[in-house]
Protein backbone atom coordinates (compact mmCIF):
# COMPACT_ATOMS: atom_id res chain seq x y z
CA UNK A 1 0.00 0.00 0.00
CA UNK A 2 3.29 2.14 0.25
CA UNK A 3 3.94 2.51 -3.29
CA UNK A 4 0.56 3.98 -3.57
CA UNK A 5 -0.50 6.62 -0.70
CA UNK A 6 3.59 7.89 -1.00
CA UNK A 7 3.64 7.94 -4.91
CA UNK A 8 3.06 11.58 -6.85
CA UNK A 9 -0.17 12.63 -8.33
CA UNK A 10 1.85 12.47 -11.56
CA UNK A 11 3.33 9.19 -10.52
CA UNK A 12 -0.29 7.68 -9.79
CA UNK A 13 -2.12 9.35 -12.98
CA UNK A 14 0.58 7.70 -15.04
CA UNK A 15 0.03 3.94 -13.45
CA UNK A 16 -3.61 4.28 -13.92
CA UNK A 17 -3.22 4.87 -17.37
CA UNK A 18 -1.05 1.94 -18.05
CA UNK A 19 -3.52 -0.02 -16.21
CA UNK A 20 -0.78 -0.83 -13.49
CA UNK A 21 -3.27 -0.14 -10.60
CA UNK A 22 -7.03 0.81 -11.15
CA UNK A 23 -8.65 4.25 -9.57
CA UNK A 24 -10.93 1.88 -7.22
CA UNK A 25 -7.48 0.46 -5.43
CA UNK A 26 -5.63 3.97 -5.56
CA UNK A 27 -9.12 5.60 -3.43
CA UNK A 28 -9.30 2.40 -1.43
CA UNK A 29 -5.40 3.09 -0.69
CA UNK A 30 -6.09 6.29 0.38
CA UNK A 31 -9.27 5.48 2.24
CA UNK A 32 -7.59 3.35 4.64
CA UNK A 33 -4.96 5.23 5.26
CA UNK A 34 -7.57 8.07 6.41
CA UNK A 35 -8.65 5.60 8.53
CA UNK A 36 -5.44 4.91 10.53
CA UNK A 37 -4.54 8.16 10.63
CA UNK A 38 -7.08 10.81 10.93
CA UNK A 39 -8.08 9.67 14.30
CA UNK A 40 -5.55 11.12 15.32
CA UNK A 41 -4.74 13.89 13.03
CA UNK A 42 -8.50 15.26 12.65
CA UNK A 43 -7.76 16.61 9.05
CA UNK A 44 -10.01 15.52 7.04
CA UNK A 45 -13.45 16.92 8.08
CA UNK A 46 -16.13 15.49 5.34
CA UNK A 47 -15.30 12.04 3.27
CA UNK A 48 -18.33 11.71 0.98
CA UNK A 49 -16.96 7.24 0.56
CA UNK A 50 -19.66 6.88 -1.85
CA UNK A 51 -19.63 9.25 -4.35
CA UNK A 52 -15.55 8.61 -4.48
CA UNK A 53 -16.20 5.20 -4.72
CA UNK A 54 -18.60 5.81 -8.13
CA UNK A 55 -16.30 8.26 -9.38
CA UNK A 56 -13.63 6.18 -9.39
CA UNK A 57 -15.64 2.80 -10.42
CA UNK A 58 -16.62 5.13 -13.66
CA UNK A 59 -13.39 6.20 -14.47
CA UNK A 60 -12.37 2.44 -14.43
CA UNK A 61 -15.12 1.68 -16.68
CA UNK A 62 -14.28 4.60 -18.88
CA UNK A 63 -10.44 3.46 -19.28
CA UNK A 64 -11.53 0.12 -20.01
CA UNK A 65 -13.14 1.80 -23.34
CA UNK A 66 -9.91 3.23 -24.15
CA UNK A 67 -11.49 7.02 -22.71
CA UNK A 68 -9.11 8.84 -21.04
CA UNK A 69 -11.04 12.00 -19.13
CA UNK A 70 -7.67 13.85 -18.70
CA UNK A 71 -4.20 13.89 -17.06
CA UNK A 72 -5.49 13.04 -13.28
CA UNK A 73 -7.57 10.43 -14.74
CA UNK A 74 -8.52 8.70 -11.45
CA UNK A 75 -6.29 10.31 -9.11
CA UNK A 76 -8.13 11.31 -5.73
CA UNK A 77 -7.72 14.65 -4.25
CA UNK A 78 -8.72 16.83 -1.20
CA UNK A 79 -10.14 20.18 -0.46
CA UNK A 80 -10.00 22.87 1.81
CA UNK A 81 -13.06 23.59 3.57
CA UNK A 82 -13.89 26.89 2.73
CA UNK A 83 -13.96 26.08 -1.13
CA UNK A 84 -17.62 24.85 -2.39
CA UNK A 85 -17.93 21.34 -3.64
CA UNK A 86 -21.01 20.60 -5.30
CA UNK A 87 -23.13 17.86 -2.56
CA UNK A 88 -20.32 18.15 0.20
CA UNK A 89 -20.34 20.06 3.72
CA UNK A 90 -18.45 22.88 3.15
CA UNK A 91 -18.76 25.21 6.64
CA UNK A 92 -15.55 27.36 6.51
CA UNK A 93 -14.79 26.44 10.61
CA UNK A 94 -17.75 28.71 11.70
CA UNK A 95 -21.32 27.06 13.29
CA UNK A 96 -23.39 29.69 10.80
CA UNK A 97 -22.43 27.28 8.20
CA UNK A 98 -22.26 23.88 10.05
CA UNK A 99 -24.76 22.37 7.85
CA UNK A 100 -24.57 24.87 4.49
CA UNK A 101 -24.28 22.16 1.22
CA UNK A 102 -23.03 24.12 -1.87
CA UNK A 103 -25.21 22.98 -5.12
CA UNK A 104 -21.64 23.56 -7.50
CA UNK A 105 -17.89 22.93 -7.47
CA UNK A 106 -15.91 26.46 -7.25
CA UNK A 107 -14.08 26.72 -10.12
CA UNK A 108 -10.94 25.15 -9.44
CA UNK A 109 -12.56 22.00 -8.42
CA UNK A 110 -14.74 21.73 -11.12
CA UNK A 111 -11.16 22.38 -13.39
CA UNK A 112 -9.24 19.03 -11.23
CA UNK A 113 -12.86 17.04 -12.11
CA UNK A 114 -12.74 17.87 -15.94
CA UNK A 115 -8.62 16.60 -15.45
CA UNK A 116 -10.47 13.63 -14.36
CA UNK A 117 -9.37 13.76 -10.87
CA UNK A 118 -12.11 12.57 -7.70
CA UNK A 119 -12.40 14.65 -4.92
CA UNK A 120 -11.92 12.40 -1.76
CA UNK A 121 -12.59 14.42 0.80
CA UNK A 122 -12.66 18.15 2.72
CA UNK A 123 -10.35 19.04 5.02
CA UNK A 124 -10.23 21.35 8.28
CA UNK A 125 -9.15 25.07 9.01
CA UNK A 126 -9.21 27.86 11.41
CA UNK A 127 -12.55 29.88 11.75
CA UNK A 128 -13.35 31.35 8.27
CA UNK A 129 -9.61 31.10 7.39
CA UNK A 130 -8.24 33.76 9.29
CA UNK A 131 -5.69 32.05 11.56
CA UNK A 132 -2.09 30.12 11.32
CA UNK A 133 -3.36 27.21 13.53
CA UNK A 134 -6.26 25.08 12.76
CA UNK A 135 -8.76 24.88 15.16
CA UNK A 136 -12.64 25.77 15.10
CA UNK A 137 -15.88 25.31 16.72
CA UNK A 138 -17.25 23.18 14.35
CA UNK A 139 -14.96 20.40 13.61
CA UNK A 140 -12.35 20.92 16.38
CA UNK A 141 -7.98 21.25 16.18
CA UNK A 142 -5.80 19.31 13.73
CA UNK A 143 -2.55 17.92 14.41
CA UNK A 144 0.63 17.94 12.89
CA UNK A 145 1.89 14.38 11.85
CA UNK A 146 5.10 14.81 13.09
CA UNK A 147 4.30 15.90 16.69
CA UNK A 148 0.64 15.66 17.78
CA UNK A 149 1.48 18.22 20.11
CA UNK A 150 2.25 21.14 17.41
CA UNK A 151 0.04 22.77 14.80
CA UNK A 152 -0.20 21.89 11.23
CA UNK A 153 -0.39 25.69 10.53
CA UNK A 154 -3.42 27.87 8.53
CA UNK A 155 -5.18 28.24 7.24
CA UNK A 156 -4.51 25.07 4.97
CA UNK A 157 -3.64 22.93 7.97
CA UNK A 158 -5.86 20.09 6.89
CA UNK A 159 -4.77 19.82 3.54
CA UNK A 160 -1.17 20.28 4.97
CA UNK A 161 -1.61 17.37 7.78
CA UNK A 162 -3.48 15.10 5.65
CA UNK A 163 -1.11 14.89 2.55
CA UNK A 164 2.17 14.84 5.16
CA UNK A 165 0.79 12.01 6.17
CA UNK A 166 -0.02 10.46 2.68
CA UNK A 167 -3.90 10.38 3.17
CA UNK A 168 -4.01 12.16 0.04
CA UNK A 169 -1.76 12.71 -2.90
CA UNK A 170 -2.51 16.29 -3.00
CA UNK A 171 -5.01 19.06 -2.81
CA UNK A 172 -6.43 22.29 -3.04
CA UNK A 173 -5.76 25.50 -0.76
CA UNK A 174 -5.69 29.26 -0.80
CA UNK A 175 -3.06 31.81 0.66
CA UNK A 176 -3.61 35.50 2.47
CA UNK A 177 -0.72 35.83 4.50
CA UNK A 178 0.29 32.61 3.90
CA UNK A 179 -1.68 30.14 4.24
CA UNK A 180 -0.30 27.36 1.49
CA UNK A 181 3.37 28.32 2.31
CA UNK A 182 3.19 27.78 6.23
CA UNK A 183 1.45 24.20 6.77
CA UNK A 184 3.81 23.32 3.93
CA UNK A 185 6.51 24.27 5.72
CA UNK A 186 5.01 22.76 9.24
CA UNK A 187 4.46 19.73 7.41
CA UNK A 188 7.47 19.11 5.30
CA UNK A 189 5.26 19.15 1.99
CA UNK A 190 5.36 21.39 -0.90
CA UNK A 191 2.92 24.09 -1.64
CA UNK A 192 2.69 27.29 -4.26
CA UNK A 193 0.48 30.40 -4.08
CA UNK A 194 0.70 31.57 -7.65
CA UNK A 195 0.35 35.02 -8.75
CA UNK A 196 -2.64 37.40 -7.31
CA UNK A 197 -5.23 37.05 -10.07
CA UNK A 198 -3.83 34.06 -11.79
CA UNK A 199 -6.50 31.24 -10.53
CA UNK A 200 -10.03 32.04 -10.59
CA UNK A 201 -11.69 32.43 -6.83
CA UNK A 202 -15.26 32.07 -8.35
CA UNK A 203 -16.62 29.57 -5.36
CA UNK A 204 -14.64 30.52 -2.21
CA UNK A 205 -16.83 30.29 0.34
CA UNK A 206 -15.59 33.39 2.54
CA UNK A 207 -13.82 35.91 0.21
CA UNK A 208 -12.33 38.60 1.46
CA UNK A 209 -12.98 41.08 -1.70
CA UNK A 210 -12.40 44.54 -2.37
CA UNK A 211 -8.31 45.79 -1.74
CA UNK A 212 -8.00 42.20 -0.23
CA UNK A 213 -8.12 40.86 -4.12
CA UNK A 214 -4.80 41.20 -4.96
CA UNK A 215 -3.50 39.88 -1.62
CA UNK A 216 -4.75 36.63 -1.92
CA UNK A 217 -5.23 33.18 -4.23
CA UNK A 218 -5.87 29.54 -4.29
CA UNK A 219 -3.32 27.47 -4.92
CA UNK A 220 -2.43 23.81 -4.73
CA UNK A 221 -0.20 21.47 -2.19
CA UNK A 222 1.05 17.93 -2.45
CA UNK A 223 4.21 16.16 -1.96
CA UNK A 224 6.37 16.74 -4.92
CA UNK A 225 7.00 20.13 -7.00
CA UNK A 226 5.93 18.21 -10.07
CA UNK A 227 2.81 17.97 -8.76
CA UNK A 228 2.23 21.51 -7.94
CA UNK A 229 3.40 22.56 -11.43
CA UNK A 230 0.87 19.82 -13.16
CA UNK A 231 -2.00 21.22 -10.85
CA UNK A 232 -1.70 24.80 -11.59
CA UNK A 233 -1.37 23.90 -15.02
CA UNK A 234 -5.02 22.34 -14.80
CA UNK A 235 -6.51 24.89 -12.88
CA UNK A 236 -5.01 28.41 -14.36
CA UNK A 237 -6.54 31.27 -16.60
CA UNK A 238 -9.70 32.61 -16.08
CA UNK A 239 -13.53 31.47 -15.99
CA UNK A 240 -15.56 34.62 -17.31
CA UNK A 241 -17.20 35.39 -13.54
CA UNK A 242 -13.66 36.27 -11.21
CA UNK A 243 -12.75 39.83 -12.38
CA UNK A 244 -9.59 39.90 -10.78
CA UNK A 245 -7.91 37.15 -13.04
CA UNK A 246 -5.97 37.45 -16.31
CA UNK A 247 -5.05 35.88 -19.16
CA UNK A 248 -1.66 35.84 -18.71
CA UNK A 249 0.03 32.58 -20.20
CA UNK A 250 1.45 30.01 -17.86
CA UNK A 251 5.42 29.04 -18.80
CA UNK A 252 6.70 25.45 -18.17
CA UNK A 253 9.07 25.39 -15.41
CA UNK A 254 10.94 22.37 -16.97
CA UNK A 255 12.50 24.49 -19.64
CA UNK A 256 14.90 27.03 -17.36
CA UNK A 257 18.05 26.91 -17.47
CA UNK A 258 19.44 27.44 -13.68
CA UNK A 259 22.71 28.50 -14.57
CA UNK A 260 21.11 31.43 -16.17
CA UNK A 261 19.11 32.38 -13.24
CA UNK A 262 20.15 35.53 -10.25
CA UNK A 263 18.64 34.38 -6.66
CA UNK A 264 18.70 37.07 -3.86
CA UNK A 265 18.65 35.12 -0.65
CA UNK A 266 18.07 36.34 3.40
CA UNK A 267 17.81 34.65 5.84
CA UNK A 268 16.26 37.49 8.60
CA UNK A 269 13.62 39.79 7.37
CA UNK A 270 14.38 42.50 10.14
CA UNK A 271 10.91 42.01 11.33
CA UNK A 272 11.29 38.84 13.25
CA UNK A 273 14.57 36.68 13.52
CA UNK A 274 14.87 33.05 13.21
CA UNK A 275 15.65 30.18 14.69
CA UNK A 276 19.48 28.94 13.63
CA UNK A 277 18.16 25.79 12.15
CA UNK A 278 15.98 28.46 10.21
CA UNK A 279 18.64 30.48 8.99
CA UNK A 280 21.09 27.58 8.46
CA UNK A 281 18.76 25.91 6.02
CA UNK A 282 17.88 28.74 3.87
CA UNK A 283 22.15 29.25 3.63
CA UNK A 284 21.91 25.67 2.57
CA UNK A 285 19.64 25.93 -0.26
CA UNK A 286 21.87 29.03 -1.44
CA UNK A 287 24.64 26.89 -1.28
CA UNK A 288 23.49 24.37 -3.45
CA UNK A 289 22.11 26.80 -5.77
CA UNK A 290 25.18 27.97 -6.10
CA UNK A 291 27.13 24.77 -7.01
CA UNK A 292 24.28 24.59 -9.67
CA UNK A 293 25.46 27.77 -11.44
CA UNK A 294 23.13 30.16 -10.10
CA UNK A 295 24.12 33.71 -9.66
CA UNK A 296 23.59 33.98 -5.74
CA UNK A 297 23.97 37.01 -3.68
CA UNK A 298 22.52 37.64 0.35
CA UNK A 299 20.61 40.22 -0.20
CA UNK A 300 17.00 41.80 0.49
CA UNK A 301 14.72 44.18 -0.05
CA UNK A 302 15.11 47.38 2.09
CA UNK A 303 10.81 47.66 1.96
CA UNK A 304 9.98 44.66 3.85
CA UNK A 305 9.66 46.19 7.20
CA UNK A 306 7.32 49.01 6.25
CA UNK A 307 5.24 46.44 3.77
CA UNK A 308 4.64 44.54 6.90
CA UNK A 309 3.18 47.69 8.58
CA UNK A 310 1.03 48.26 5.29
CA UNK A 311 -0.01 44.38 5.28
CA UNK A 312 -1.49 44.84 9.53
CA UNK A 313 -2.81 48.15 8.25
CA UNK A 314 -5.20 46.85 5.30
CA UNK A 315 -6.37 43.69 7.48
CA UNK A 316 -7.70 46.14 10.26
CA UNK A 317 -9.00 49.30 8.47
CA UNK A 318 -12.66 48.74 8.56
CA UNK A 319 -12.13 47.72 12.05
CA UNK A 320 -13.32 44.58 11.26
CA UNK A 321 -17.03 45.74 10.53
CA UNK A 322 -17.40 43.41 7.42
CA UNK A 323 -16.45 40.48 8.97
CA UNK A 324 -19.02 40.97 11.70
CA UNK A 325 -21.46 41.62 9.00
CA UNK A 326 -20.61 38.28 7.48
CA UNK A 327 -20.87 36.59 10.59
CA UNK A 328 -24.21 38.14 11.17
CA UNK A 329 -25.33 36.87 7.92
CA UNK A 330 -24.76 33.54 8.24
CA UNK A 331 -26.00 33.31 11.85
CA UNK A 332 -22.71 32.16 13.37
CA UNK A 333 -23.36 33.70 16.51
CA UNK A 334 -20.65 31.74 18.74
CA UNK A 335 -16.90 32.20 17.39
CA UNK A 336 -13.78 30.80 18.49
CA UNK A 337 -11.51 32.35 20.99
CA UNK A 338 -8.98 33.50 18.12
CA UNK A 339 -11.55 35.03 15.93
CA UNK A 340 -13.26 37.16 18.88
CA UNK A 341 -9.46 38.31 20.03
CA UNK A 342 -9.14 39.04 16.23
CA UNK A 343 -12.14 41.10 15.80
CA UNK A 344 -10.82 42.48 19.36
CA UNK A 345 -7.60 43.71 17.92
CA UNK A 346 -8.63 45.17 14.50
CA UNK A 347 -11.77 47.19 16.42
CA UNK A 348 -8.73 49.27 17.71
CA UNK A 349 -7.21 49.43 14.50
CA UNK A 350 -10.26 51.19 12.16
CA UNK A 351 -8.78 54.08 9.55
CA UNK A 352 -10.95 57.00 8.11
CA UNK A 353 -11.58 57.13 4.70
CA UNK A 354 -8.65 59.39 4.19
CA UNK A 355 -6.58 56.73 6.24
CA UNK A 356 -7.24 54.07 4.31
CA UNK A 357 -7.46 55.89 0.93
CA UNK A 358 -3.70 56.92 2.04
CA UNK A 359 -2.83 53.10 2.80
CA UNK A 360 -3.78 52.46 -0.36
CA UNK A 361 -1.19 54.58 -2.03
CA UNK A 362 0.99 53.74 -0.08
CA UNK A 363 0.75 50.24 -0.75
CA UNK A 364 0.93 51.10 -4.61
CA UNK A 365 4.21 52.78 -3.93
CA UNK A 366 5.46 49.99 -2.01
CA UNK A 367 4.56 47.40 -4.69
CA UNK A 368 6.41 49.75 -8.09
CA UNK A 369 9.57 50.38 -5.58
CA UNK A 370 9.37 46.36 -4.52
CA UNK A 371 9.59 45.61 -8.40
CA UNK A 372 12.52 47.43 -8.78
CA UNK A 373 14.40 44.81 -6.85
CA UNK A 374 13.53 42.02 -9.45
CA UNK A 375 15.70 44.21 -11.88
CA UNK A 376 18.95 42.25 -10.80
CA UNK A 377 17.31 39.23 -9.90
CA UNK A 378 15.07 36.20 -11.11
CA UNK A 379 13.90 35.03 -7.68
CA UNK A 380 14.80 35.65 -3.81
CA UNK A 381 15.36 32.22 -1.39
CA UNK A 382 14.18 33.04 2.13
CA UNK A 383 12.16 31.46 5.10
CA UNK A 384 8.48 30.52 4.92
CA UNK A 385 8.65 31.21 8.90
CA UNK A 386 11.09 32.45 11.54
CA UNK A 387 10.26 28.70 13.34
CA UNK A 388 9.25 24.88 12.59
CA UNK A 389 6.06 23.66 13.91
CA UNK A 390 5.12 25.51 16.94
CA UNK A 391 2.97 23.81 19.89
CA UNK A 392 -0.90 24.50 19.70
CA UNK A 393 -1.95 27.94 21.25
CA UNK A 394 1.76 29.78 20.06
CA UNK A 395 0.90 30.43 16.22
CA UNK A 396 -2.72 32.46 16.89
CA UNK A 397 -0.95 34.69 20.16
CA UNK A 398 -0.91 38.09 18.54
CA UNK A 399 2.81 38.41 19.44
CA UNK A 400 3.35 35.73 17.17
CA UNK A 401 1.89 37.22 14.13
CA UNK A 402 5.03 38.75 12.64
CA UNK A 403 6.95 35.25 12.80
CA UNK A 404 4.68 34.99 9.28
CA UNK A 405 5.78 38.00 8.05
CA UNK A 406 8.06 36.22 5.28
CA UNK A 407 5.08 35.37 3.78
CA UNK A 408 2.77 37.99 4.04
CA UNK A 409 5.22 40.24 2.50
CA UNK A 410 4.30 38.41 -0.57
CA UNK A 411 0.98 38.32 -0.57
CA UNK A 412 1.07 41.88 -0.48
CA UNK A 413 3.15 41.73 -3.95
CA UNK A 414 0.92 39.83 -5.33
CA UNK A 415 4.05 37.74 -6.35
CA UNK A 416 4.31 33.83 -6.42
CA UNK A 417 6.00 31.51 -3.84
CA UNK A 418 6.83 28.16 -3.61
CA UNK A 419 7.90 26.50 -0.56
CA UNK A 420 9.38 22.91 -0.53
CA UNK A 421 11.32 21.12 2.66
CA UNK A 422 14.71 21.91 3.06
CA UNK A 423 15.95 20.37 6.30
CA UNK A 424 15.06 19.21 10.30
CA UNK A 425 14.94 21.06 13.23
CA UNK A 426 16.80 19.03 16.61
CA UNK A 427 13.07 18.21 17.18
CA UNK A 428 12.57 16.27 14.02
CA UNK A 429 10.40 19.11 12.73
CA UNK A 430 10.06 19.82 8.80
CA UNK A 431 11.72 23.31 8.12
CA UNK A 432 10.89 24.58 4.50
CA UNK A 433 12.36 26.88 2.35
CA UNK A 434 10.78 29.69 0.29
CA UNK A 435 11.37 30.10 -3.52
CA UNK A 436 9.44 33.73 -4.31
CA UNK A 437 9.75 35.02 -8.04
CA UNK A 438 8.43 38.34 -9.72
CA UNK A 439 4.57 38.18 -11.20
CA UNK A 440 3.55 35.61 -13.95
CA UNK A 441 6.91 33.70 -13.72
CA UNK A 442 5.42 30.51 -11.15
CA UNK A 443 7.73 28.78 -13.49
CA UNK A 444 11.13 30.19 -12.09
CA UNK A 445 9.81 29.71 -8.74
CA UNK A 446 9.06 26.03 -9.39
CA UNK A 447 12.16 25.39 -11.02
CA UNK A 448 14.35 26.20 -8.14
CA UNK A 449 12.15 24.69 -5.86
CA UNK A 450 12.50 21.79 -8.04
CA UNK A 451 15.96 21.74 -8.16
CA UNK A 452 16.27 22.15 -3.94
CA UNK A 453 13.42 19.24 -3.46
CA UNK A 454 15.61 17.21 -5.41
CA UNK A 455 19.16 17.89 -3.66
CA UNK A 456 17.51 17.92 -0.09
CA UNK A 457 15.30 15.14 -0.43
CA UNK A 458 12.02 16.99 0.12
CA UNK A 459 9.04 15.53 1.93
CA UNK A 460 10.10 13.17 4.39
CA UNK A 461 7.60 10.62 5.82
CA UNK A 462 6.04 11.69 9.43
CA UNK A 463 6.81 9.20 12.34
CA UNK A 464 3.02 8.04 12.39
CA UNK A 465 2.06 4.22 12.47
Amino acid sequence: MDELIYASATALAKAIRAKEVSAVEVMEAYLRRIEAVNPKLNAVVQLPVDMAYTEAQAADTALARGELKGPLHGVPFTVKDNIDTAGVLCTVGTTGRASFVPTQDATIVARMRTAGAIMLGKTNLPELGLATETDNLVYGRTNNPYDLSRTPGGSSGGEGAIIAAGGSPCGLGNDLGGSIRIPAHFCGIAGLKPTSGRLPKTGIAFGHGGAFENMWQHGPLARSVEDLHLILSLVTGPDGRDPSVAPAPLRDSRTLELNKLRVAFYTDNGIYAPTVETAATVKASAKILAEAGVAVEENRPKEIEHGYEIFIGLLGADGGVGLQRFLQLIGSTELSPFLQQYLRLVHLQSLSTTDFLGLMVQWDLWRSVMLTFLDHYDAILCPASAYPAPPHGVATRIGSFPAFSYTSTYNLAGWPGVVVRGGTSPEGLPIGVQVVAGPWREDVALAVAQHLETALGGWQRPPLA
